[in-house]
């Protein structure tokens, strides 16, 4: 890829969660029409493009990334399957630890999947795991929640959410986890963006039901500005799992937040991601329940060869 070619459109990864069809579980793509993040068309016939066959054999909150030579891409999810089970006490405090990963030169063919393990012994799972190139360093700062903490502590107050945080350079070898988010209750589904000098975080806490926005200098800020809390309550009867983009071709960012149990992703856009001030475009047609995962600007030429729909995995 020309690092000089234009942004043409973005490519949507995520789950559905949808368990009444016996699937949902799976990583589906959807491409923007054009330029506009609003309006979406499903690409492999609205069927995965990538299935788990390791781990838990079922994969969510898939993120991709793009390296920043601009010519590899890195897609990573969460290994859980929920669906048969219901049972979320297991997920959180006997889950996988590991991540699942893929990669691809083209976004049409992607490698076998690998699992690995990237949580600390005494986490009880390793969820929503998102990735950031630090340019100081060469290497990604990959980041996700993991339950940590005494159940026996403070009447269990000691048990939490904390977002945990690696270096790779490859996303096969990983530094040691450590804990990167620690407010005391938990927080997870941690996403973030650079803009304006500064770093942006969008995370979802515990007791509120919804999405909190933070600001920083930089990754290793030792404090981040609260923005904003209950973002887009108004519209929604609760939010995790946001994804946050800037728009390609104009001053704009727009965050989705997964009103999960409901209609899952609901657009929001912004242009002064300082405000903290949301709102909520009249019309737009998103996939069919899509549930939480990302969204990649594209150029023209992967935009053309995602269209033609032709991928291959494995």
């Amino acid at each position: 890829m020309s690092n000089h070619e234009p942004y043409a459109g973005y490519l949507f990864v995520y789950f559905t969660d949808d368990e009444g069809e016996g699937g949902g579980e799976e990583i589906y793509f959807a491409l923007s029409k054009g330029n506009d993040p609003l309006h979406w068309r499903e690409l492999n016939g609205g069927k995965p493009v990538l299935v788990s066959q390791l781990g838990e054999k079922g994969v969510r909150d898939p993120f991709l990334i793009r390296s920043p030579q601009g010519d590899k891409f890195f897609l990573l999810g969460t290994d859980l399957k929920a669906h048969g089970t219901g049972d979320w006490h297991r997920a959180v405090n006997e889950g996988s630890r590991s991540i699942l990963v893929w990669e691809s030169h083209d976004l049409i063919h992607w490698s076998e999947q690998r699992r690995v393990e990237i949580a600390p012994p005494e986490a009880g799972c390793a969820w929503a795991p998102e990735a950031i190139y630090d340019a100081d360093s060469g290497q990604y700062w990959v980041y996700w929640a993991s339950m940590l903490g005494d159940q026996e502590s403070e009447g269990g107050k000691g048990l939490y959410h904390r977002i945990l945080a690696a270096r790779t350079k490859d996303f096969v070898h990983f530094t040691e986890p450590e804990v990167y988010i620690d407010y005391g209750h938990s927080v997870i589904d941690t996403t973030m963006i650079q803009a304006n000098g500064k770093l942006y975080r969008f995370s979802k806490g515990e007791g509120s039901s919804a999405v909190f926005q933070e600001s920083g200098d930089s990754l290793y800020s030792q404090s981040f500005t609260l923005v904003c809390d209950n973002i887009g309550q108004q519209w929604m009867k609760r939010g995790e799992g946001p994804l946050v983009f800037k728009s390609n071709v104009e001053n704009k960012w727009y965050l989705f937040i997964d009103e999960y149990g409901f209609r899952g992703y609901i657009p929001l856009v912004t242009t002064d991601l300082d405000s903290g001030v949301w709102t909520m475009p009249t019309e737009y047609a998103l996939p069919a329940k899509p549930r939480h995962g990302s969204v990649l600007p594209v150029t023209r030429s992967e935009y053309e060869r995602l269209l033609a729909d032709k991928f291959q995995s494995g």
